[in-house]
């Protein structure tokens, strides 16, 4: 059903960018341009009708998850992931927040840090004919999200303050005001997002397509050797930890071309966790426990991408 309706607004968005599309083949521009120029900017659409969900969602329940966050006790971490995967601004930023004034625990923190997609999803719905990526993604971001979390709360305790008060900081991506009542973001924030997004994808786009009509970069990433395969969820996890939106469209563009592989991304989906770090760096009194705690993201990224890596090549698994 969602398939066919997003088959739907394709045919309606090729419809609509009949015309520029005619225009930007005749501009005389190589051809690995002008795909990437018309593959972008029939994007705008899907990414501006996500981004409005996504800020509806964020003003009406954002505090309401955020409340719902400080007192989860011992099912944080499953909560947290559940709400990680909904795609939110700024919500890897309250989960370190949170964290610091101890109220969540690790495990709660880097579940949410595992399972948040930050542009991932929002990239992916705007290629519908990919969209059988989106529930291997979510799914799996999820399940090592849960596991991770509980884990790492079974080993590592966290002593919480039930009196503790968070300090939200005051913007997210895009100079975005977090939890706001300014009903003009409902349409701003989307329009800028939706702005940023396409730009940066239309730079990655361009890359990609600089290389791969070559095929230098297919023929590198494709690359048989089992260590290297092994290796391509290494680069990426660490690629992750960069804290920054472009890390995760730049890493989900490479995986709609077919130029990682479905471990390589899910481990370097994992490990970005946005802007999030840069808050728990900045605000947790101990820089000690915040390597600790990247340094547990790497690892949990790493191995979940080698596992997969290692489902992939046995071929007992066809989605990936």
């Amino acid at each position: 059903m969602i398939t066919n309706f997003l088959q739907k607004v394709l045919g309606f968005n090729d419809f609509l960018f009949g015309g520029i599309d005619k225009l930007i083949e005749n501009t005389g521009f190589p051809e690995w341009v002008c795909d990437a120029l018309i593959d972008s900017i029939h994007s705008i659409p899907f990414l501006f009708i996500v981004f409005v969900f996504i800020e509806l969602f964020e003003y009406y329940y954002a505090n309401k998850v955020n409340n719902f966050m400080k007192n989860s006790g011992k099912t944080g971490p499953l909560i947290g992931s559940l709400a990680a995967i909904i795609p939110q601004c700024g919500f890897s930023i309250i989960a370190s927040s949170l964290y610091t004034n101890k109220l969540i625990t690790r495990g709660t923190l880097i579940a949410i840090y595992l399972a948040t997609s930050d542009e991932a999803l929002p990239v992916l719905l705007s290629y519908p004919e990919k969209i059988n990526l989106v529930l291997p993604v979510i799914g799996v971001k999820l399940v090592i999200a849960i596991i991770g979390g509980y884990l790492i709360d079974l080993f590592f305790k966290t002593a919480l303050d039930k009196n503790a008060t968070e300090e939200i900081p005051e913007e997210g991506c895009c100079k975005h005001d977090i939890l706001t009542d300014n009903k003009i973001n409902l349409w701003l924030h989307p329009v800028m997002h939706t702005f940023n997004v396409f730009a940066f994808i239309l730079v990655i786009t361009l890359i990609l397509n600089f290389f791969i009509k070559d095929t230098v970069i297919i023929n590198f990433l494709s690359n048989p050797d089992l260590t290297f395969k092994i290796l391509q969820p290494v680069i990426t996890a660490f690629i992750g930890l960069i804290p920054n939106c472009a890390v995760s469209i730049a890493l989900t563009m490479m995986l709609v071309k077919g130029t990682i592989t479905f471990g390589a991304a899910i481990a370097g989906l994992c490990s970005n966790a946005g802007l999030g770090l840069l808050v728990l760096l900045r605000k947790n009194s101990s820089l000690k426990d915040s390597v600790y705690i990247i340094l547990l993201l790497l690892l949990i990224s790493i191995i979940s991408g080698i596992i997969l890596e290692g489902i992939s090549l046995t071929g007992s698994s066809k989605i990936f």
